[in-house]
């Protein structure tokens, strides 16, 4: 869960799940002439849309911590049996609907831990704790499973998809995590012929109007507009979990637009 505490101490609340779908958006729309339009796209659409599924479980629960009176933010979500056993959960149903899909959120998800295998130069990204044996035996088993699966495949393209998913990511992060101001992306894949770990560099600026303008501009049309769900928490100091959980399921949700050009 992504959580923005308000400078009235109220919260503002967005799922995982909701912040990928707009990812999702996003790669509908990538491909120009000059931008290469996703390969397999039906598959890098879904990938996009759903990279965050393995958070569905928490979601059904999510967690509140009485001393800081908040919610953890997603990296501090504690990475226990029960959510480890929630991300592979995510990766073998989406895999079992669509294998690529399925490959992509598997190297996405080992990935958040391998600093995105190097495919984004700017953020730099990575762990921000130490890993236990537990992590560390998902992550082993999962790439051992991404290997096998492409010895059949492009890898070259596969690594670009990857990239791409990667920066898909990042751009809803950028409007999701905070009020969006101006940041940029290094090494934004263009074409096929890299090896997913070139590209150009893409800004992006908040125009103070809910647009935000991006150079060099990806997607397939002048304008795309984008949104996201969330919940508006007031500032109170919850007594147990299950009040938190109550308060959260009885808010209203409602959507924030923006407007990509």
């Amino acid at each position: 869960m992504i959580v923005r505490k308000q400078t009235d101490g109220s919260l503002l609340l967005i799922n995982q799940s909701d912040h990928a779908k707009l990812s999702g958006i996003l790669a509908a729309h990538w491909g120009n002439g000059r931008f290469m339009v996703p390969e397999p796209r039906e598959s890098v659409i879904m990938a996009a849309a759903l990279h965050d599924c393995g958070w569905y479980s928490y979601e059904t629960r999510p967690i509140y911590d009485l001393e800081r009176k908040a919610p953890p933010h997603f990296p501090q979500t504690p990475l226990d049996a029960q959510q480890l056993a929630a991300f592979q959960h995510g990766i073998d149903w989406l895999w079992n609907i669509d294998p690529y899909a399925g490959l992509l959120i598997s190297r996405h998800r080992t990935g958040l831990w391998r600093s995105r295998y190097g495919s984004v130069a700017y953020p730099v990204g990575g762990s921000a704790r130490a890993l236990s044996p537990e992590v560390e035996a998902f992550i082993a088993m999962n790439e051992q499973r991404q290997e096998a699966a492409l010895a059949c495949l492009d890898r070259a393209r596969f690594l670009v998809n990857y990239q791409l998913l990667q920066m898909l990511d990042l751009m809803s992060l950028f409007i999701c995590t905070s009020d969006p101001g101006e940041d940029r992306l290094e090494h934004v894949p263009v074409s096929y012929g890299g090896d997913g770990k070139e590209g150009v560099v893409m800004t992006m600026a908040a125009q103070g109007d809910g647009r935000i303008k991006v150079t060099p501009f990806p997607f397939d049309r002048p304008a795309v507009e984008t949104s996201f769900v969330y919940r508006h928490l007031p500032a109170e100091d919850f007594a147990s979990q299950e009040d938190f959980r109550r308060a959260y399921f009885g808010a209203a949700p409602k959507v924030k637009s923006f407007i990509f050009v």
